[in-house]
Formats: C-alpha cells, sequence, structure tokens
C-alpha cells in the first residue's frame, strides 16, 4: 500500500491547519471508522480515521458518510473524552504510520485534562487509542487486543500504554547513511529505511539515488504534487510526483488525493456491511426464480404439443371404425401430409374414448399454455426486477440501502425492520451533479428516487436519460434544450450508474420527459419511452466525480 510512513509524513505536514482547531463533533459511522469535525482558522473540516484493512489511512474529507441511529461505544467514550477539546499538536512517530493528536480538554469536574489519539495505519493492524499521557494508561481503544491475542502489546482498557515494537530501519530524514555507495534495488531500500514502500523506492530509482535528500524532504513539506496512476489494475498514488509513471492525474492535496483513491472503493465497503444480507436475499430469489423458469420453460414445450393431440384426435375419430377395443396403437393416414401415424390408445376404452382422451389432452394443454406463458411473463418481470435491484445495491450509498428495503417491504417481498426509534418517512432525494456547461443534472440510485425524479421532481421538457436494455438509473437533464457536450456527460453518468458500469459503447437512450409513461400496474422504477435517440458512452469515474455538486 502506499499509505507508507512517506505519506504519512506528507498528511502529517497537511495536518497541521487543524492545530489550535476544536473538535465540535465526533461520529463513527461504522465499526472501521472515526469522524472528527473540527473547527480550525475560521473553517470547518472533517478528519477521518479508517482503521479498515485495506483502506486505513489519516485524511481530511469532503464528502458525507452516514451515521447509525445509536452511536457505538467507543464513539461515546471518545465524544466523553475529547469533544469540545482544542488540538494541541499532531506529531507522526519516527516514520511509522502512526499519527498522534495531543487534545486538551476538561473532565466532566471542569478540570483540564490532556488526552493522545493515537492512530495507528497498519493494514489489518491498524487501531485507534484513546491515551492518558500522563498516566501513560489506555482509556479505550477501537480494537482490544488480550495478553493471549498478543503477548508483547495488551490493548484494553486501564492497561499500561506500549508502543508498537519499533522496526530496525534507518529513519530516511536523518540522511542515507553512505547507504548510496554501490547500486541498490527498490527491495534493497525498503529493507533499510523506515517508512519506504515499493512505490516510493521505486521513484527514488527513476530519479537517481543522488537527488535522495531532496526527495525525502520533499515528503516533509507535504509532498511536491499530490498525484494519481492506474497502472493494469493497480491503482498508484503519493504526495509526490511520480515520474516513472507516463499517464498521471495530479489533486490539489493529499486529502482530495485520498478521497479519488479510496472513497469510492470505501463507500462499497460500507454498503457491503449494511446491506450483505439484502444482496445475498436477492441473489437467492434471482436463483430461484432462474430454475423456475427453466421449468416453465419444459412446461411450456410439453404444452405446446397441443396441435399433435387435437390431430391425433381428429385422425381418430376419422377412422374410428378402422380399429377395435384392445388394441395398443392404431396406424392411420394423415389427410395433411398423406404419410402414415402411428397413435397410441388404451386397450380399455372403445376409439370413441380414444379420440375423446386426446381432444381432453388438447383443452388441456391449450388452457395450461396460457397459464404457462402467463407465469413465464411474471418469472422473466420479477428476474428483471431483482436484477435492477442487485444493480441498484451493488451501487448504492448506504442511505439508499434503506429505501431499497422499504421498496422490497411495500411489494410484499421483506418485512418491515422494527426500529426501536421511529424515523419520520423521507423524501427519495436524487443525487445532484453539474455539467461543465453548468447544467443541473439528477441521478435516481433507487426505484424509489427513479420514479419520483421522473414524474415528480424532472418538468415535462426536461431531458431524460436510461441505458437501453441494461438495468441503471433515470437521470435527468433540467434543460428543455441541454447542448451537446451535456448530454454526453449526461448519457456518461447513466452508463455510470448501471450494470454496464465496466462496459465500453454502452448504448443511452435519451428522450423528453413528456415522451416517458408508466405502464399501469407496473413495478417501481419500470417505465417505457418513445421518440428517443442513441448516442455511446463509456464510464469515466474522474469525470463524474467532477461533476458531483
Amino acid at each position: 500500500m502506499a499509505f507508507d510512513g512517506l505519506f504519512t509524513r506528507a498528511m502529517t505536514t497537511e495536518l497541521q491547519q487543524l492545530v489550535t482547531g476544536r473538535i465540535t463533533k465526533v461520529h463513527q459511522p461504522n465499526a472501521q471508522e472515526i469522524v472528527l469535525h473540527i473547527r480550525a482558522k475560521g473553517a470547518n473540516h472533517k478528519l477521518l480515521l479508517s482503521v479498515h484493512s485495506s483502506y486505513a489511512r489519516i485524511q481530511l474529507t469532503a464528502h458525507t458518510i452516514d451515521n447509525p441511529a445509536e452511536p457505538p461505544m467507543f464513539c461515546m467514550f471518545l465524544r466523553k473524552h475529547i469533544e469540545g477539546g482544542f488540538i494541541n499538536a499532531i506529531k507522526q512517530v519516527g516514520s511509522d504510520r502512526i499519527m498522534i493528536m495531543e487534545i486538551h480538554s476538561t473532565n466532566e469536574i471542569g478540570d483540564a485534562t490532556v488526552r493522545e489519539l493515537h492512530a495507528e495505519i497498519m493494514g489489518r493492524h491498524s487501531n485507534i487509542l484513546l491515551v492518558d499521557p500522563q498516566k501513560k494508561q489506555i482509556i479505550e481503544a477501537l480494537k482490544h487486543l488480550s495478553p493471549l491475542m498478543n503477548r508483547h502489546r495488551t490493548i484494553m482498557p486501564g492497561q499500561p500504554f506500549i508502543a508498537p515494537p519499533a522496526q530496525d530501519k534507518v529513519d530516511p530524514f536523518l540522511g542515507d547513511d553512505n547507504f548510496f555507495t554501490e547500486p541498490r534495488t527498490a527491495k534493497d531500500i525498503v529493507g533499510h529505511f523506515a517508512g519506504f514502500s515499493p512505490l516510493h523506492a521505486e521513484e527514488l530509482l527513476a530519479r537517481g539515488t543522488e537527488n535522495f535528500t531532496a526527495f525525502v524532504q520533499a515528503f516533509n513539506k507535504g509532498g511536491e504534487q499530490p498525484t494519481y496512476a492506474e497502472v493494469g489494475n493497480k491503482v498508484l498514488f503519493s504526495p509526490n510526483r511520480l515520474t516513472h509513471l507516463t499517464q498521471t492525474t495530479s489533486f490539489s492535496s493529499n486529502s482530495a488525493l485520498l478521497d479519488r483513491v479510496f472513497f469510492a472503493r470505501a463507500e462499497r465497503d460500507r454498503v457491503k456491511q449494511q446491506a450483505g444480507d439484502l444482496e445475498r436475499w436477492l441473489q437467492n430469489e434471482i436463483s430461484k426464480l432462474q430454475l423456475k423458469m427453466k421449468k416453465l420453460t419444459k412446461d411450456f414445450e410439453r404444452a405446446s404439443r397441443l396441435d399433435t393431440f387435437q390431430l391425433y384426435g381428429e385422425l381418430l375419430m376419422a377412422n374410428i371404425y378402422t380399429f377395435e377395443r384392445g388394441v395398443n396403437e392404431v396406424t392411420v393416414t394423415n389427410y395433411y401430409t398423406d404419410e402414415p401415424v402411428t397413435i397410441t390408445v388404451d386397450p380399455r376404452k372403445s376409439p370413441v374414448d380414444n379420440a375423446q382422451s386426446y381432444f381432453t389432452k388438447y383443452n388441456k394443454a391449450k388452457n395450461a399454455l396460457v397459464m404457462v406463458q402467463e407465469q413465464l411473463d411474471k418469472t422473466t418481470e420479477d428476474i428483471s426486477y431483482f436484477e435492477m435491484l442487485m444493480q441498484q445495491v451493488q451501487q448504492a450509498s448506504p442511505t439508499d440501502i434503506e429505501e431499497i428495503r422499504e421498496e422490497l417491504a411495500e411489494q410484499g417481498f421483506l418485512k418491515r425492520r422494527i426500529l426501536k426509534k421511529k424515523k419520520k418517512p423521507t423524501q427519495a432525494k436524487p443525487e445532484k451533479f453539474v455539467s461543465s456547461s453548468g447544467i443541473a443534472i439528477s441521478v435516481g440510485k433507487n426505484n424509489k428516487q427513479n420514479d419520483a425524479l421522473t414524474f415528480k421532481i424532472a418538468k415535462r421538457t426536461d431531458t431524460w436519460l436510461h441505458t437501453k436494455d441494461i438495468p441503471g438509473s433515470h437521470v435527468v437533464i433540467h434543460s428543455d434544450e441541454p447542448d451537446e457536450q451535456t448530454i454526453m456527460e449526461a448519457a456518461t453518468l447513466a452508463g455510470y450508474f448501471s450494470k454496464a458500469r465496466e462496459s465500453s459503447s454502452i448504448p443511452v437512450d435519451y428522450t423528453q420527459i413528456k415522451h416517458v409513461k408508466k405502464p399501469s400496474g407496473a413495478k417501481p422504477g419500470f417505465v417505457i419511452y418513445f421518440e428517443q435517440k442513441t448516442v455511446y458512452v463509456t464510464p469515466d469515474e474522474a469525470l463524474v466525480m467532477q461533476l458531483k455538486k
């Protein structure tokens, strides 16, 4: 991971703007993230501390993360000890991925207190600890470690604070230690200097090891230029320019860079935590419906033989005097083709009864065909509906999940959840974007938002977009005459918020709202439209983030 000790140093420098700031709110959106709202130097900031095994980091974020109705216990401890406190210092421990925030506050009786919030960014071992520096004692931690789990270091309330074991490596900010007197590889650099990831080691070698001091000291100043690059399936990022890579993107700050790298993936992880059971339920329902579809198809094929039953009945009636009771089969001439046909008959029945038996089978098959066709149509519709919901769950934000659950409850597929605190019904709020031309664009992230956007919020002359024959979001351009650039950007949003997000050249239809209709009795989100035009787009996540309001 590129959030190494050098990145931690650059981030520590960037966060110095929070020193002297006051912590106004403490939130814990989930089991792995803490958000501190800080008022510093006349501005409001949101500091995100994440201990996720893959996305662990410390950064300022511009995004809003939804909070649970009831705060977790660790959040309550932090509110008690540091909410309302002032940040006195933010420092890094050596060149490790450990940052300490010193907070001056007061306790319940008004006495001054000093607390330290330790953020240890160590992959799956990441943790956040609240420490009393005077007693050198742990007050509370996000993750507890008993002596059985870690003999070197116990992390429990009331236990003495023991720092993580130090690495036996050289601090790069103290010099190169004559290490480069002979040729070195990236692996050598990572093994010798603390805080170096393979990415930064490769960048140093590309610049030349004689530039070691200048390269390292740039992190002390917050980095040269926060840079992002994609190489194959890998995402690479650094506070410094990545000169050994060809196609890179620059950002205004390290925090903006980390929002670009992590937020969408971390958001998806939050949704998985919140909607894992819903996603499994939907997949199970789709599997059951697909199995039902196979059985119905076989039933339809059997019922489709009704013409044969009618023919056999007619042929038996036409040849009723050519055979008698007691035979197992009769061979007659098909007067439509002049070819011989062998018909199985019941030896216990008379010729007339055998003919009537085939006419009865014909009538039953005819009725069954109608019923099976109805079931096939309904099953096809249900599969499309659940696949659309699956796509919405996979691309939803945490706030969208409850609306999807509510919709399924309204449709009778799920039982309503009984909440301790009843929430007031909220209006569906589609996500807002602004095109390069300054025209407002709205995107429905679930069926409630889609229906509200298309039939309540949008005007009749607004432009409506949707991926052609692909489950996706309703997109509306709030303009009766949008320019071509706006249409293409809105189409890109439609492609991005669809099942075909990872594809290219996605067909997107667009028409005016007045040409979009909802069939009577249709499920939420289903519409028909006409007089449409089609454009082809390839989803671009960077453009989506740029257009987001």
